[in-house]
């Protein structure tokens, strides 16, 4: 089992997580409506406090993602080897390889960490377009609730925008190089086949599901810890 991560920084991160400790576990928007009127917050309100806190979250589980060892120094996400790959890992190891395969397994991180930015202007879209029944259904929806919300609303689109960007960093951190070079050597080894794979999807599939991880973490930690609401309109709903 991986270890857990690092203790993240910032505040507000996913809001479903965030009413439900304000009405005390209570898992609806009509059932917190009730105990809201000495604050004179009406549904409005709420919804802009959900989305608000939407927002705060997705943008800080971006930052986390994407910055220098966001990926690579965090084992719950870290990109191993392919399983494709193991093999010729292993082969290569034993004939003096093994720094080259230990690069690798860094840069395809380090592509990862790169694209992940990309996914603050598809979050901030999605949270735009939610109505008040997506807003229902993560208010009476499970622990990662909005984690599900935004991998249901936002998969194709940040497929589609981290791919190419993959590619890219694939390019400039030198992972296709050093790719190209491994797989030379491993298929002048007797007996060895040349493995096929697609790197640069395997790299994109393997950070969105670290990128949706990261936010699932932080959905779960923030129902159990409630940590700081850094806006006035967060207070206003959530209390300070």
């Amino acid at each position: 089992m991986a270890a857990p991560p690092r203790r993240r920084p910032g505040g507000v991160l996913l809001a479903a997580a965030l009413l439900v400790a304000a009405c005390g576990g209570g898992g609806s928007l009509g059932g917190l409506l009730p105990a809201l009127p000495s604050r004179g917050l009406d549904e409005s309100t709420v919804v802009a406090g959900l989305k608000q806190a939407l927002e705060v979250g997705s943008r800080n589980a971006v930052a986390l993602t994407s910055r220098a060892d966001g990926f690579l120094g965090n084992p719950a996400i870290r990109i191993p080897l392919p399983k494709g790959l193991e093999p010729m890992g292993k082969a290569l190891r034993t004939v003096g390889f093994g720094g080259q395969v230990d690069e690798l397994e860094v840069a395809m991180n380090r592509a990862a960490e790169r694209a992940a930015g990309e996914a603050t202007d598809v979050f901030v879209s999605a949270i735009g377009q939610m109505s008040f029944a997506d807003a229902r259904g993560i208010l009476r929806g499970g622990d990662t609730a909005a984690t599900d919300y935004f991998r249901r609303t936002t998969s194709d689109e940040l497929r589609r925008r981290f791919e190419p960007i993959v590619g890219q960093k694939m390019q400039e951190v030198g992972l296709v190089q050093l790719y190209e070079g491994l797989v030379a050597h491993y298929a002048s080894l007797p007996f060895a086949r040349k493995p096929s794979l697609d790197l640069r999807s395997y790299v994109t599939e393997r950070g969105l599901e670290g990128l949706f991880q990261v936010l699932a973490e932080e959905e779960q930690r923030i129902r159990t810890d409630p940590a700081a609401r850094t806006t006035e309109l967060l207070q206003r709903v959530f209390g300070s």
